[in-house]
């Protein structure tokens, strides 16, 4: 059975890197230009996005890119222009959302693959059928689809690649099919500018205008006012009947907007459930531990294995977001030889390290550090801190942008974080 293929977001050059270093084996992205995060495509531009292809191929690894806005007729000749520009990056396919662009993409980048976007909402056979015939190799199908359809569009048409969201952010609506921020804030979810107004809380009023007088309706003490926050997508715990179906070929998590340490810890989470399920030892509660640690919406499997009239706990009321159960502390350099905090950091502090796959330490220990297994999870004592600038510190605070020397040096963007009871008593909030 081949391996289905992990493919994590990268919302940057950095995120891109640490993505791959923890386990994924594609990424995908794109600048702001007719993509549906342009928050995060920001982040990238040409040169960057082609630094980021150069550096994946390098590793053998893929990179699929986001042109899956829908456009205006007056932006037609631009969407061609910029599909060329991508094309000559070489990236290993295009991921666009309508039929139009699909043929557009086929005309102006023959050589290029082409994905269909989650947002085309595609759910069954026909459709699969109608963008298979069009030029489509992959389908990203709709978040609201089961397994049972994604069996039957693979037995139908068994050449048609599948991709499948397994973790992430849910939407209120069929995938970006949403009016609410384009009405309250002028921002399109279909053109990539979601204000994310689900995630707010509401009152809810009743007004009679033969009276003009309005009555606030208060909501069932614990329910909450979040009533469009969808819960976060978590399908860790069906990794094993997901690849036992022999249908997926793609297992994507969600996430550009999202920090380094979602990018690393949910991407590594995943590249253990999936080589743990081909080598016959899948063990879901060793994944889902990892996963907690992560700021969430709480977590629900979502509808591929039960549809969505079945469910009544797909939404979180009670609040936006939540705790995870750890704080990244701080993110090693490319290099290894240095870190920046992103937690206040004290000498005498003992921090966890989260390797990236396949890289390992020792324990030792030296003038400015310690390092010790425990449990068979590695943390380091600082003895020192120390800038690269010679300036040396009691304690560093989040923010500080000083490079602090490393006493050993580590992986490539090995992260350090403490339980989050601990962060927040280092803040007082505790």
């Amino acid at each position: 059975m081949e391996k289905a293929e992990l493919l994590a977001p990268a919302g940057n050059l950095e995120k891109l890197k640490i993505a791959l270093s923890y386990g994924a084996d594609a990424v995908y992205g794109g600048t702001s230009t007719f993509s549906l995060r342009i928050r995060s495509g920001k982040e990238f531009d040409i040169d960057s996005y082609a630094k980021g292809i150069e550096y994946a191929h390098a590793r053998g690894k893929k990179v699929y890119t986001t042109i899956n806005s829908f456009p205006f007729n007056a932006q037609l000749k631009l969407y061609e222009k910029h599909i060329a520009k991508m094309a000559e990056l070489k990236p290993d396919a295009l991921i666009v959302s309508s039929p139009g662009v699909v043929q557009m993409a086929r005309k102006v980048a023959p050589q290029i693959p082409i994905h269909l976007s989650t947002q085309a909402n595609v759910m069954n056979v026909l459709d699969a059928q109608v963008y298979y015939d069009m030029g489509v190799e992959r389908i990203i199908v709709a978040r609201e689809i089961s397994l049972k359809d994604c069996e039957a569009i693979k037995k139908s048409i068994p050449d048609l690649e599948l991709e499948i969201f397994v973790h992430g952010s849910m939407c209120f609506a069929y995938s970006g099919r949403c009016l609410v921020s384009a009405l309250q804030t002028g921002r399109v979810p279909n053109r990539g500018s979601c204000a994310n107004d689900c995630r707010f809380p509401y009152e809810i009023y009743a007004h009679s205008p033969e009276s003009n007088t309005t009555f606030r309706l208060d909501e069932e003490e614990g329910i909450g006012t979040y009533i469009m926050n969808a819960k976060d997508m978590n399908m860790a715990s069906h990794v094993d009947e997901i690849l036992a179906s022999g249908v997926i070929d793609s297992l994507k998590i969600e996430g550009r907007t999202k920090s380094p340490y979602y990018a690393g810890v949910v991407t590594k989470a995943y590249r253990h459930a999936i080589d743990d399920f081909y080598a016959g030892k899948f063990d879901a509660s060793i994944y889902q531990k990892e996963l907690h640690t992560t700021q969430n919406r709480g977590f629900s499997d979502a509808y591929l294995v039960s549809k969505p009239f079945e469910r009544n706990n797909t939404q979180s009321h009670g609040f936006t977001i939540q705790d995870g159960t750890h704080q990244v502390a701080g993110l090693v350099s490319e290099d290894g030889l240095t870190w920046r905090c992103k937690d206040k950091t004290c000498v005498g502090d003992s921090v966890e390290i989260l390797l990236p796959v396949g890289v390992t330490i020792e324990p030792m220990e030296n003038d400015e550090c310690r390092i010790e297994e425990i449990d068979g999870r590695f943390y380091i004592i600082f003895k020192k801190i120390v800038s690269t600038k010679g300036k040396e510190f009691n304690c560093i605070h989040s923010g500080d942008l000083n490079d602090i020397i490393l006493p050993v040096k580590l992986p490539s963007y090995t992260i350090l974080r403490r339980g989050i009871k601990e962060a927040k008593q280092k803040k007082g909030l505790l």
